[in-house]
C-alpha cells in the first residue's frame, strides 16, 4: 500500500488525490462521512422492523388495505396508487438534482437555477405528501374493537368488504365523561373519546344480521380470516375499546408494532426530506446571488446533490419494505 508523502520541496500522491484522497474535496468526504453512518441507522430500524414483522406475520396488516387513498378521489380504492406516485416524484426529482450537477461542471448558472428549482419542488410535494398520507393513516377510515387481549376486530359484511362503524353502530342515551388532569386522581388524563361507545357498536352489530367479524390472522391465501356470524357474535363480547385510526398506543389496522414504525421511519425519513429541501433552498438563493459563480465552482451543489440522492435511496428501501413486501 502506498502513502502520501509530503515534503518541503515535493508531494507523492498516491491516492491520485495528494492531500485529498480519492481526489474528493474535505467537504464532500464529510458528507460520505455522514451518509456512511446515517445508513447504518437506516439499516438498523429497517432491520428491526424485519424482526417485528417476521414475529408477527400472521397478524401483520396488509399494505393494500391500509395505503388505498387518492386526493380528491374520496371513496375510491386505490391501494398503492398515490404512495407509486409519490415514490415517482421523488426519484424525478433526483434526476433534476443530476442535471442540476452537471449544469454546475459546465458553470451554466442559468440551467442549475432551473433544475435546482424543480428539485425543490420535488421534494415539498413529497413531503406534503407524506404529510397527507399520515393524516389519513392518523384519521383512519373505518373504525375498529379491541378486545380484552389486545386483537383487533375489523367489520366486513357478507362479501368480505369492510364495513364503517359509522355505517351500522346506534345511539344509545349513555353518558360518556372523558377523563382530564383536573377532574381526575394523580392528574390523569386520557385520550379524546372514541365517537361509538362499545355498546353501541356491539348493538348496532346485532342489529344488522349481514355483519361478520374479520380477525388479525391472516390465511394461506393472503386474507384475513372472515368469522361465521355466530363466532362473530361471541368474539365481539370481548371487546373492550372502539379504535378510530391509528396512533403510537392503538391501531385500526392491526398489530400496534406496525403503525409504531410506520410513524417513526416515515417520519425520519420525511425529516431528512424536509431537511434537504431547507437546505436546496438556501443552495438555490446562493446560486441565484452568483456565490458560486464568483467561486467558479459549483461543489456546493454538488454536496448537497450526494445528500439528497442518499435520501432518495433510503426511500427506495422504506417503500420496499412497508409497500410493497
Amino acid at each position: 500500500m502506498g502513502a502520501t508523502v509530503t515534503t518541503a520541496n515535493s508531494e507523492e500522491k498516491t491516492w491520485g488525490g495528494g492531500n485529498e484522497p480519492m481526489g474528493a474535496s474535505y467537504g464532500k468526504l464529510m458528507m460520505w462521512f455522514f451518509i456512511v453512518s446515517d445508513a447504518l441507522t437506516f439499516s438498523g430500524f429497517l432491520a428491526a422492523y424485519g424482526f417485528s414483522r417476521f414475529k408477527f406475520i400472521e397478524t401483520w396488516p396488509l399494505a393494500d388495505e391500509v395505503f388505498t387513498h387518492f386526493p380528491f378521489l374520496h371513496g375510491v380504492t386505490a391501494p398503492m396508487y398515490y404512495v407509486a406516485l409519490m415514490t415517482f416524484i421523488l426519484i424525478f426529482s433526483s434526476v433534476t438534482m443530476v442535471l442540476a450537477v452537471d449544469a454546475g461542471h459546465q458553470l451554466n448558472k442559468k440551467k442549475v437555477t432551473i433544475y435546482m428549482f424543480l428539485t425543490i419542488i420535488g421534494g415539498l410535494i413529497f413531503v406534503g405528501s407524506q404529510a397527507w398520507e399520515w393524516k389519513n393513516f392518523i384519521k383512519g377510515e373505518y373504525g375498529a374493537v379491541e378486545t380484552k387481549g389486545g386483537s383487533i376486530l375489523q367489520f366486513v359484511d357478507k362479501d368480505g368488504h369492510r364495513v364503517a362503524l359509522a355505517d351500522f353502530a346506534v345511539t344509545l342515551p349513555e353518558e360518556r365523561e372523558q377523563l382530564t388532569r383536573n377532574k381526575a386522581k394523580w392528574f390523569m388524563e386520557e385520550p379524546t373519546l372514541p365517537t361509538y361507545s362499545v355498546a353501541e357498536v356491539q348493538a348496532g352489530f346485532e342489529a344488522h344480521p349481514d355483519l361478520l367479524i374479520r380477525t388479525e390472522t391472516i390465511t394461506k391465501e393472503k386474507k384475513k380470516e372472515v368469522l361465521s356470524r355466530q363466532e362473530s357474535i361471541a368474539r365481539l363480547k370481548d371487546a373492550t375499546y372502539v379504535v378510530e385510526g391509528a396512533n403510537l398506543i392503538r391501531n385500526e389496522y392491526g398489530s400496534k408494532l406496525f403503525a409504531d414504525f410506520f410513524f417513526f421511519i416515515t417520519g425520519f425519513h420525511g425529516f431528512h426530506v424536509f431537511s434537504g429541501v431547507i437546505i436546496n433552498i438556501i443552495i438555490f438563493f446562493n446560486v441565484l446571488l452568483g456565490t458560486y459563480e464568483k467561486r467558479k465552482s459549483y461543489e456546493m451543489v454538488e454536496k448537497v446533490g450526494l445528500y439528497w440522492h442518499f435520501v432518495d435511496l433510503v426511500w427506495v428501501f422504506v417503500f420496499t419494505v412497508f409497500y410493497l413486501v
